[in-house]
Parts: C-alpha cells; structure tokens; sequence
C-alpha cells in the first residue's frame, strides 16, 4: 500500500443526522511510520473531535488500531494479511446522538474499508456498545488472489460500561475477533455524551491497564546509588513472538525478558511472562517493530533498523509500564546499537545479555534469537552468535601460549647448555701447554668436534619446536573444522 508522506493531516466537514440536526467533525490522522507519542507502534492513528450544531464538543475519541485478515485464495489455500495504513479516511455518518438515538462514529477509508463504533446511554453510565468492520475483497491491491470477491462485515459485541463524565482509557492491546478477522487497539480514549462540551480529565481504565499485583518487584530497599545492582531474581521464561504482513511473517523473535527498573533510588526487577504478553508489530524495508503489552506493560518496543544495505541492528527500546506503587516509568532511546548481524540472518546470543536503554532502565535477555527482516517461509536463517556464546576459542589460544612457552624453555635450556660446553672445551686445551703441535692438533679437532656437536645438538630444538608448532596448527585447523560444523548445526537449526 501507498505510504503517505509529510506531518499530521487534519481533514475536516460536516454530517447529518435529520433535517434539522447537524454536526462538525474534525479527524486527524498519521502516516504509518509517523510515531504519534514517544514509544508508540507504527499503525493507523486517529483523533476526533465531534461537535453539534453549536460547535460545542459531545463526542471524542482517539485510537490506535490494525487489523489481521484471512481468507481463501483462488488455489484454496488459506492467506492472511495484516493492515496497519488503511488510506484516507472520510467521516460520513458519525453523530452525536440523541435520547431516542445513540452516538456512532463511523469512519470510511476508500471503498475498500469501513468502521463503525456504537454507544448507547444508561442512567449513570454510557457503553460501547459494539464494533463492526468490513472489508472488500474486490480490491486487487489488498486481496489479489481472493476467491471470493464481494463486500464482509463482521460485528463484535465490546459492552464496556463507563461512567458518565469520564473517559475510557486503555493503552494496553485490546484484541477482538479470533477466526477470520482479529482486530487490535490500543492507545484508546473516548468519551461519548461529553458534558457541557468539556472532555473530562478523570480516566476509567480498562482492565489491563488497572495496576496488577502480579508483578512481584525485589523487596524496595534504599540503594546508595541508582546503578547498584538488584539482587538476582529467577531467570525469565522464554517467549516466541512474531509480527506478519501481506507476504506472511516478517518478524521472529525467541527471548526470555527481564526489566530492571530504578526509580527513587528503588529498584524494580520484573520477568516478562509470554502466556500473559500480547505482541504486534510492523515491517517496513529499512525499519521493523515488535511490541510487547501486558498488564502492567502499556508498551515494550524493540525497533530494528538496516544499516549499509547489508546489516540490521536493534537502534531504538521505548517503554511505558506501571510499576508497583502504580507511578508511571516511561523511557525512550532511539540511539542503540545491539543485536548486529548481517540482513538474512538471524542474531543469537544464548547467555544473559544486558541491553542498558539508559542509567534507570536495562533489559536482560536469556537465549535470544531474532530475525527482523528478510524471514523466509516463517523460519530462522543462519545464526550469527554473539561473542558472549563464542567463547571456544580461549582452548586454542590457551594451548597455543602454553607451546610457545614451552618452546622458549627448551631454547633457553639449549643455549645455556652450549654454553658449560665450550668452557669445557677451552680448559682441555689450556692443558696442553708442552706440546704445542699437539695442543694445535687437538685444538682444531676439538673445535671441528664441537662445531659438529653444535650442528647436530642444535637439530633438537629446532626439532621439538618444529613438531610442537605443527601440533598447535593442527589444533588450530581441528578447531576452525569444529567451529565451521558449529555453525551449519546452526543453520540446520
């Protein structure tokens, strides 16, 4: 789909509900890359604010939402695509409501989209009441290959009771739907029947976003200093999470989190748990995102980026979670640098990895794998390990320093050797004073004898150091040998 590009747009206009009723809308909306708030996931965004014929605000709303599609292609398989940039949307039909009608917000993006939200009014209390969507798979450029081709509608019952005069809040992931189409939302706000035009400041919170008291922290204790290590807390269990677009999945990700957060001086340590994790995400050419949401996690976001046309990196963590004492902990960095490996395979990293996002937040990772870009038929590729896995290579270095010393010992012995034996030879000589043509003689054979005892001893430890070399490169091609099978069991993998 065609991405749109520049700031925010605001498209504004005008919609009936009777002859003598009319009411202002405005909506604005975002590019699918654009990030709306700090940590936010690439998806459709949207914010309205609808007004009566007074101009005065009696419905307002702003959201976060994509959607998941399957369907049934011309060769009877089954093919599922997810949509995060729905197009230009239009705004005909939403309406405040009335005693006898209740308020809707309808939203048309093209004639390929559509969706509808509906609110109905209780004495104390309004509800959203139900969602419905639907979708057409005419459109080529969505559903190329659709069996059928006609107009789908699906209705899901929300039923959310909020008071009157507060507005619904949820930035966890809201899901909807579990056959064909599955909706998720997040980053929610809205409140219908406004009163007296003023949108209330006071949050009724969904579920998810209530603090839990599941999350155990590490006993608060007053450290000296925010970088004091935590004490240590079990290991994570281990997750698998994935994000898919129009040619199936384009993101993996294999890891067991822990999050240790400080703040005050407290620190808070926390084992993200996969059966209680919701995740999405996008992929895009150069960028990728896996979000985590839990229930005390409003968002977890990893996002990848390619460097050099030929590499990808983890560049960028956001996160927002309640901690226990139910403040909020909200931190961004955009300027990382881990989890590098080559584009077309996967980086890994077995042993406790630190990710530190800044001095008050670090992530631990424990059997990591991830592949961002480039996943074929929903499989890992090659693995690229991390130096903290790679650590084999100590045994051939280790041997190597112990026969290069070995060898310098047997050269030092040599030459001190050498040494006691040319004095000898020079007294032997020295006693021969009397006999000057003998002394000569003997000093000569003594001399080519020593000489030819040189020649021959020094044979030894050019010998010695000979066979110990050949032995370490030997060593050395075992362990490159073993370490290229290392590798394809990876691959294999």
């Amino acid at each position: 789909m065609a991405e749109e590009e520049g700031p925010v747009r605001v498209r504004k206009g005008k919609s009936s509900f009777s002859s003598s009723v009319s009411y202002n809308w405005s909506i604005t909306w975002f590019s699918e890359e654009e990030k709306v708030e700090e940590g936010a996931v690439s998806s459709y965004a949207l914010e309205l604010n609808l007004t009566d014929s007074k101009n005065v605000t009696c419905l307002y709303a702003k959201w976060r939402m994509n959607f998941t599609i399957g369907y049934e292609t011309t060769s009877k398989t089954n093919k599922t695509v997810t949509i995060s940039d729905l197009g230009n949307a239009t705004y005909n039909g939403s309406i405040c409501g009335d005693d006898q009608i209740g308020p809707k917000i309808e939203v048309q993006f093209g004639s390929v989209f559509s969706w509808t939200a509906y609110f109905t009014k209780e004495v104390s209390t309004y509800l959203i009441e139900s969602i419905s969507f639907s979708y057409n798979t005419n459109d080529s450029t969505t559903f190329p290959d659709a069996k059928k081709k006609e107009n789908f509608t699906v209705h899901e019952p929300v039923a959310v009771r909020i008071p009157l005069d507060e507005i619904f809040r949820c930035n966890s992931i809201l899901t909807l739907g579990k056959k064909d189409v599955v909706q998720h939302y997040w980053d929610v706000h809205v409140q219908a029947f406004v009163q007296n035009g003023t949108v209330s400041t006071k949050e009724f919170l969904c579920d998810k976003d209530k603090t839990s008291t599941t999350v155990v922290p590490i006993a608060p204790t007053t450290l000296p200093s925010p970088t004091t290590t935590p004490a240590q807390k079990e290991k994570p269990e281990i997750g698998s999470y994935s994000v898919n677009n129009t040619n199936g999945t384009c993101l993996l990700a294999t890891m067991g989190l822990q999050l240790n957060m400080t703040q005050d001086k407290v620190v808070t340590v926390i084992n993200i748990k996969p059966n209680t994790t919701d995740f999405t995400g996008s992929c895009h050419s150069q960028t990728a995102l896996l979000r985590l949401n839990g229930s005390n996690i409003n968002y977890l976001d990893f996002v990848f980026a390619v460097k050099n046309e030929n590499r990808f990196y983890l560049k960028e963590v956001n996160v927002s979670m309640y901690l226990v004492n139910g403040s909020v902990f909200s931190i961004a960095n955009n300027n990382l640098s881990y989890w590098d490996a080559p584009l077309g395979s996967s980086y890994m990293c077995n042993k406790e990895q630190t990710i530190s996002v800044s001095g008050a937040f670090q992530i631990n990772t424990f059997y990591l794998r991830v592949q961002p870009f480039n996943v074929i038929e929903g499989k890992y590729s090659t693995a690229q390990e991390c130096s903290l896995d790679d650590d084999t290579i100590l045994i051939p270095i280790i041997v190597g320093a112990g026969l290069s010393g070995l060898i310098i010992v047997i050269v030092i012995a040599y030459l001190i050797g050498r040494r006691k034996s040319y004095a000898g030879y020079q007294t032997l000589r020295n006693s021969y004073k009397t006999h000057i043509f003998f002394k000569m003689i003997a000093f000569h054979l003594c001399l080519a004898q020593d000489c030819s005892a040189d020649e021959d001893n020094f044979l030894v430890p050019i010998a010695v150091g000979a066979a110990l070399a050949g032995v370490l490169i030997l060593m050395l091609l075992i362990y490159l040998i073993g370490l290229k099978h290392h590798h394809t069991g990876y691959e294999q993998f």
